[in-house]
């Protein structure tokens, strides 16, 4: 990368790591910035991550799920230097772009992913609808089947109408407990 190449503005830009080493590389990177006195070029460092919750052990637990593994992401200004410090991060493999010359981010781009990371939001997915079938997967009601009475959005939970003794019984669930058939 020549002087020509530089450039003067700040932008966020995504790096590619091994998989796995994405935490590694964002402390490593930190300690490099400060070390070297960055600070006025790399300004930011981030690995997207966002809530989910999932069900272990019976109980639902709420986990962060990286959003691109492999990527972290770096707002900075592209100089010789600062580019030189990323790129020889131990377990960075490159900045995504073309060739040696980095590419920004879009405003969309970054816009999104931080939406996407807003720490306050935990989004309940429910991707069924009253009426359909599903299977119960985990509780004492598991391998039955039954039919959506309603959906809660809010809180993640769905009314299933299973058929026992002779008659339909409305049981209420985690969204994570059952699966469409």
């Amino acid at each position: 990368m020549s002087k020509q190449e530089t450039q003067a503005t700040r932008n966020w830009y995504a790096i590619h790591t091994y998989a796995g080493y994405e935490n590694v590389v964002l402390r490593n990177l930190r300690q490099r910035i400060d070390s070297l006195g960055m600070n006025d070029k790399i300004f930011n460092v981030i690995v997207p991550v966002e809530k989910k919750i999932k069900i272990k052990g019976g109980k639902r637990v709420e986990v962060e799920e990286k959003i691109y593994p492999g990527y972290v992401l770096v707002d900075m200004i592209v100089t010789d230097d600062s580019w030189y410090v990323v790129r020889n991060t131990p377990r960075v493999t490159g900045f995504v772009g073309a060739g040696v010359n980095p590419v920004p981010l879009k405003k969309e781009e970054v816009d999104y992913l931080f939406k996407k990371m807003d720490a306050g939001t935990t989004k309940h997915n429910i991707d069924m609808a009253v009426g359909e079938t599903v299977l119960i997967t985990d509780g004492p009601f598991k391998d039955l089947e039954g039919k959506i009475n309603s959906v809660d959005q809010d809180r993640g939970k769905v009314k299933v109408l299973v058929s026992m003794f002779g008659r339909e019984t409305p049981v209420e669930l985690d969204f994570l407990q059952v699966k469409k058939i």
